[in-house]
């Protein structure tokens, strides 16, 4: 019999209560957005604070393929880019990183928006959390005026005959995705934009703020209605991304699972008022401060509802993590999925940990009750935030976990376990 390959593990050793500061990141989910924005300009960018996560060394890796410089300072945390001119850059980035990462989409609507006649594009890959449809995307280009069409193959090549104009797009959902890859490719376009229903995340305010800096004309960000009024050119400019506002709330609750007291720095709290107010009323005493958020020791945690939704509602991204919180409350609790129909794989894992769990739904509504006693185990995360929950779990858990499939971890959290260790957590890597 072969024998058998061990994955790369985090092992984690729950009983210790986190306690002391941390620093937050830069927004990975504002990070590829800057970056490719940075393309548009006709002179270097710096982009500040940029996580070191594989998603970014990958997103930096695809502009380089295309002809730019992009390079990555992991001890600032900045990212140089770079330019020669639209000729210098190619039509396409490499099909295998492009299917490393759904924010490669993003690199379709910036080349259209630098001016390239003829793009193409592999499926984007990322997490597998559900299907994930082009179509609000791939139908706003084709009325800016792209010819925009799928291969049998699934390639997706966008064409243009002349420069794109405006015009008023109506979103069918708000896709993050989706606005700001128009926005990018609406920035240089010819006269006014006008996008309806659109994402309200931070991370598109992040964005146009980078952009209107380099010389974009962009309002409304940060509502369901942005105006664009194109312009003839972009400057390079310095800039610093945003805090991750899904990291901060990460962290608040591996404090607040763990029992513990600690100080989060770098935060922007405005952004995380959905967040703030559903940990409030499971029972997590928050203290806000000038760009720090302090969690303190809690009460008894108390059971709730929580449904995902768009910005400004309860992000899908922390809904894993909040659900391993809520195992840790008195009652019965529910966690509805409502942004990706396939988001609940990590259920399965915090069962074995002892969890009480039903799914209900089709397995986009997850019924629990606690507080529930948890057990160290072997258990295997299978996308960026499944892998997040698990090891929030394991700090509340008896015994030993280790926690596999950290790959995905490292595509979205920047040092995270040096991070959970900082505070104390019993936490190493296996290899």
């Amino acid at each position: 019999m072969a024998a058998e390959i061990a994955e790369p593990a985090l092992r984690i050793v729950g009983g210790r209560p986190l306690r002391g500061t941390v620093d937050v990141s830069g927004a990975k989910n504002a990070a590829m957005p800057c970056l490719a924005a940075a393309l548009l300009g006709d002179t270097p960018s710096q982009i500040e604070r940029v996580p070191n996560i594989a998603d970014v060394r990958g997103f930096c890796k695809m502009l380089r393929e295309l002809g730019a410089s992009a390079e990555h300072d992991p001890e600032t945390g900045t990212v140089s880019v770079a330019v020669a001119s639209a000729e210098h850059l190619a039509n396409a980035a490499p099909d295998d990183l492009v299917k490393e990462q759904r924010a490669s989409i993003l690199l379709l609507g910036a080349l259209l928006g630098r001016g390239l006649r003829h793009v193409e594009s592999a499926p984007p890959g990322g997490d597998d959390i559900g299907a994930r449809s082009l179509d609000i995307l791939l139908d706003g280009l084709g009325k800016l005026g792209a010819t925009v069409e799928e291969t049998d193959a699934k390639r997706i090549i966008a064409t243009t005959q002349q420069r794109l104009h405006g015009e008023r797009l109506f979103l069918n959902y708000p896709s993050v995705l989706a606005t700001e890859s128009l926005i990018l490719a609406a920035v240089l376009a010819e006269g006014r934009t006008q996008l309806i229903n659109v994402a309200q995340e931070p991370e598109i305010v992040c964005l146009a703020d980078l952009l209107n800096a380099m010389g974009a004309r962009i309002a409304g960000a940060g509502t369901s209605y942005i105006a664009i009024d194109g312009v003839d050119r972009l400057k390079g400019v310095r800039r610093q991304l945003i805090p991750d506002r899904i990291e901060a709330g990460t962290l608040a609750i591996a404090v607040a699972i763990s029992g513990g007291q600690a100080t989060l720095r770098g935060v922007t709290c405005d952004a995380m008022i959905g967040v703030s107010d559903k940990l409030e009323e499971i029972g997590v005493k928050l203290v806000e401060t000038d760009n720090a958020l302090a969690v303190l020791p809690t009460p008894p945690l108390r059971a709730t509802n929580i449904q995902t939704m768009p910005h400004p509602g309860f992000p899908t991204d922390l809904q894993a993590p909040i659900t391993a919180l809520l195992t840790q409350a008195d009652g019965a609790s529910t966690v509805w999925e409502r942004v990706f129909e396939d988001r609940m794989q990590h259920i399965d894992d915090l069962r074995r940990m002892g969890a009480p769990i039903a799914l209900r739904n089709n397995r986009s509504l997850a019924q629990l009750r606690g507080p529930a006693p948890l057990t160290g185990r072997a258990v295997r995360g299978r996308d960026i935030r499944a892998v997040a929950a698990l090891a929030l779990a394991a700090l509340a858990a008896e015994g030993e976990s280790r926690i596999s499939g950290i790959q995905h971890l490292n595509r979205g959290y920047e040092r995270f376990p040096d991070k959970l260790a900082a505070l104390g957590a019993e936490i190493a890597h296996v290899p």
